[in-house]
């Protein structure tokens, strides 16, 4: 009985389990931020991208393949 009383003190103290939800979350959070970012930098990119090809196009007589 003693034994067990002590298991269930070490388990009840045992903080290991917390700290790990806590870098899951945190985890969580960074990845979540990054995913953001660079999703956004995709599209000003691809904004700033397809307005190089209009200019270029309205500039010049020649077809430009790239765009």
């Amino acid at each position: 009985m003693k034994k067990l009383m002590t298991m269930t003190r070490q388990f009840r103290d045992d903080e290991n389990g917390a700290a790990m939800v806590e870098y899951s979350i945190l985890i969580g959070i960074i990845a979540v931020a990054a995913i953001t970012a660079i999703v956004g930098i995709g599209a000003y990119v691809t904004h700033q991208f397809a307005t190089l090809c209009t200019t270029l196009k309205a500039n010049s007589g020649t077809v430009i393949s790239a765009c």
